[in-house]
């Protein structure tokens, strides 16, 4: 399995948007396995290891297998926003919650 993930982070007047992309980069299809409705997520950290914010967190999310295949060169893009941030610089981590693949970006940004 050949994923590959970029993050992107694009501060708002509403906040921050988070936009996470997982590339297949090998020849064959990628089929991600998900456990529940949750497809991916996100934290943003401060001085390399405190937690500020966590996409899921207070999220409640459906109790279902589902599936999404990548196929060859293609991609898929998760999109999330951190609503209201204090100030400051920090670092956001994002990773898919498939139960079969890995794949991670992060991504310096400042408020």
């Amino acid at each position: 399995m050949s994923l590959s993930g970029t993050l992107e982070a694009a501060s708002t007047a509403d906040g921050v948007t988070f936009t996470f992309t997982v590339e297949n980069t090998g020849s064959d299809p990628v089929e991600l396995q998900f456990s529940d409705g949750q497809t991916h997520d996100v934290l943003v950290i401060e001085d390399e290891d405190t937690q500020v914010w966590c996409w899921s967190e207070g999220q409640m999310f459906m109790q279902m297998l589902q599936q999404e295949t990548i196929p060859p060169g293609d991609h898929v893009t998760y999109e999330c926003v951190w609503e209201d941030p204090e100030p400051g610089e920090y670092v956001a981590e994002a990773f898919l919650s498939a139960s079969n693949s890995d794949c991670e970006a992060s991504a310096e940004f400042s408020v």
